[in-house]
């Protein structure tokens, strides 16, 4: 298929090693190549940086977690419990580093990375509760963390976007710590893989059906995606009720197939009255921001950027 990609991104995509979910060890160990092969982010102001380990669900193993904390706080900062992308499958705090130390710099917020447990090793609910876990911990050390309570959010990236719409909705029905947002970047939210986007774009960069199907055949176990009992704190798209979730962010890029179920949630939360931001790009793919020098990619991150401070009320960083 033919796609009408942003020209400064199309003559990139030949250059892009294919992504395939078909063997999940060796496909981490070229997803871990590919993002070490960007350029490293240096933050315009020191951030501290920690590795911590914080109890886990229970009877689970103990979760790690990255702390990115800016040197130069000035009181209590927001946090933001930053969940990272891949699939269910790919992914860890070292590979998305960059993009955690981006928010805490830039931002001015304490970031904690998630390290949490994949499929197929670790099917749902491991990981989702891993985040869970995560940002209970948080939220009850909030102080010694230097974080103010009334400003913590959740946020992500592919599935780690559909982990974070995961998350607030855990933290809504359990009771758990009151988020003031959720960022929810490209998200995957919906194991029943029948919009339009879905369906048509089998042969995209990075992301496409065959890679999605594979996907939740590892988070769900096989045979279970697109059934009838698939819970909702998997498959957020599935939950019935959005009501009373915390304000959110969504953004969806023309040519992946997650687009339409992105699009979807995010008219939904409008519908049940949350204050939802939403950014369509066009002439993207699922993954395009990797292309970083492309106008469309710096805007992305731009908006991103911006959305986060204005949600937990903090100022540029200078330079």
């Amino acid at each position: 298929m033919t796609y009408a990609f942003d020209p400064e991104l199309a003559p990139w995509i030949s250059m892009i090693p294919e992504i395939t979910l078909t063997d999940p060890a060796a496909m981490r160990e070229a997803d871990d190549r590919l993002l070490a092969a960007r350029p490293r982010y240096e933050p315009p102001v020191p951030v501290d940086i920690r590795d911590v380990a914080v109890p886990g669900p229970a009877g689970a193993p103990d979760v790690p977690v990255r702390i990115f904390t800016p040197s130069a706080a000035d009181g209590p900062l927001p946090g933001l419990l930053y969940i990272h992308g891949g699939g269910f499958v790919l992914g860890n705090v070292d590979a998305f580093h960059d993009d955690a130390l981006c928010i805490a710099a830039e931002v001015g917020a304490v970031v904690l990375s998630v390290e949490y447990r994949l499929a197929p090793e670790h099917p749902f609910p491991a990981g989702l509760e891993d985040c869970y876990a995560a940002l209970t911990w948080t939220a009850g050390n909030a102080g010694d963390l230097g974080i103010d309570p009334g400003r913590l959010a959740v946020g992500g990236e592919s599935a780690g976007g559909g982990l974070s719409a995961a998350t607030a909705l855990l933290a809504r029905d359990r009771g758990g710590p009151a988020l003031c947002f959720q960022l929810l970047g490209i998200p995957e939210l919906d194991d029943r893989l029948d919009t339009p986007s879905m369906r048509a774009f089998t042969d995209t960069p990075i992301w496409n059906r065959p890679n999605a199907e594979l996907s939740w055949d590892y988070y769900l176990g096989k045979g279970v995606r697109g059934t009838a009992g698939v819970s909702p704190y998997a498959a957020p798209a599935r939950a019935e009720d959005l009501t009373g979730l915390p304000p959110a962010y969504v953004t969806t890029c023309e040519f992946d197939p997650l687009r339409d179920e992105g699009l979807a949630y995010a008219l939904r939360l409008v519908q049940a009255g949350v204050g939802t931001e939403v950014h369509h790009y066009p002439g993207t793919f699922h993954g395009s921001a990797l292309i970083q020098d492309a106008a469309v990619s710096r805007r992305m991150a731009a908006d991103r950027l911006g959305v986060l401070r204005r949600a937990l009320q903090t100022v540029e960083q200078p330079a």
